[in-house]
Formats: C-alpha cells, sequence, structure tokens
C-alpha cells in the first residue's frame, strides 16, 4: 500500500487529535475501575463510543502511514460518515440527555470535536468513490448492525445505551417507525459523504 501523499501538517493534526480522542475515550473507564456501579460492557455499547474508536484508529493510521487504496478510502469514508452520525444524533436528540459522558471536556470531544475533525479531515483529502447503492449499503451495515445488537443486548441486561432505542418507554411501533426515520437520515448522510469527493475531485467531460 503506498501512500497517499497528504500534506504533512494534516498527518501531524491527525496524529494529535486521534491522540486527544484515545484519552478522552480512556479517561472515564480509567477513572471507574474501583466503581462496581460501573459497566464497561455498558460504556462499549455506546455508538458514540464505538464510532470514536473507530475514528480515532483511522486518524492515527493515516496520520502515521498515510495509506492510500480504496480499501483504506472506504475506511476513511465510513469512519466519517459514523463520526457525522454521532455529533448529528448527539445535536438533535441527546443534548440534554446523560450518556454517561459526564465530563464535560469528553462529552465535547467525543460528540463534536472529533466529528468535526474527520469531516474536515474529508473534505480536506477527499476520494472520489461513487455515489452507490452498495456504497451507501456498505456503509450502513455497521449502524444496522448496532441497533439489532443493542435490541439483543438490552433485555438480557435490563439496559438500553439510547432512549430512542428503548422500547420499554414507547413500545415497539414507535421504536420502529424511528428507526425508520433514522435510516433515511443516514442515507442521506452516507451520500452526502461520499458526494463530498465527487464535488471535490469532479469527473471529466468526454
Amino acid at each position: 500500500m503506498t501512500g497517499a501523499g497528504t500534506a504533512g501538517w494534516i498527518r501531524a493534526a491527525r496524529v494529535v487529535l486521534g491522540a486527544l480522542g484515545v484519552l478522552a475515550l480512556l479517561w472515564i473507564p480509567l477513572r471507574n475501575l474501583d466503581v462496581p456501579e460501573f459497566s464497561i460492557g455498558n460504556y462499549f455499547s455506546y455508538f458514540t463510543i464505538q464510532s470514536n474508536v473507530i475514528g480515532v484508529l483511522v486518524l492515527l493510521v493515516g496520520g502515521v502511514l498515510d495509506p492510500d487504496g480504496r480499501r483504506w478510502q472506504l475506511l476513511r469514508g465510513a469512519a466519517t460518515l459514523y463520526l457525522v452520525i454521532t455529533g448529528v444524533v448527539y445535536a438533535v436528540l441527546l443534548a440534554d440527555i446523560d450518556v454517561m459522558l459526564t465530563d464535560r471536556w469528553i462529552n465535547d470531544v467525543l460528540h463534536r470535536i472529533l466529528p468535526l475533525v474527520l469531516l474536515a479531515d474529508w473534505i480536506l483529502v477527499p476520494r472520489r468513490l461513487g455515489i452507490t447503492p452498495g456504497l451507501i449499503g456498505a456503509w450502513l451495515v455497521y449502524p444496522a448492525g448496532y441497533a439489532l445488537y443493542t435490541l439483543l443486548r438490552g433485555p438480557a441486561v435490563d439496559w438500553y445505551p439510547y432512549p430512542f432505542l428503548d422500547p420499554r418507554q414507547q413500545g415497539y411501533v414507535s421504536l420502529t417507525l424511528g428507526l425508520v426515520l433514522l435510516t433515511v437520515v443516514f442515507v442521506l448522510l452516507a451520500a452526502a459523504v461520499a458526494g463530498i469527493g465527487e464535488l471535490r475531485h469532479p469527473r471529466p467531460r468526454s
């Protein structure tokens, strides 16, 4: 895998901001190792945490190795999408709800700063992947799998990470309608992320 030739300052920023993300992700679990009420399983069952783990790994690998190739760019785009989803869902549905991230700086890093960082990185170093149903479907496999995991795990542990995924509060009809609406939003966000590459690298006219 050859290097993508990304500017040095962008690679350096990736490493610094990726390291900030690692610190934010580890701060709460390490601080609560001796707290009986803290559940590491619940912590890593938040979409916020999982999407930020993916995003941080992409930043660090991109900063250190700067790989190129379609598979890597597909992963970069996916990480961007998942962090954008995190930022949008938090801003619209969760800004006033306790999602375990009680430290203000951690909440800001994981819900606001890193989503903007991944989006900015994708805008500054875009790749044309094509806006196709196959690409959008592939990117949305993970969010769909996450929803299924949450709905299967929830009854077993009597806990759900987010109110909109909790059937105990709203019933399955309302939950299903909400998931359909979120799916439509996620499809549009995926198309927008893929579209950034198309705008920055327009196809040559024949």
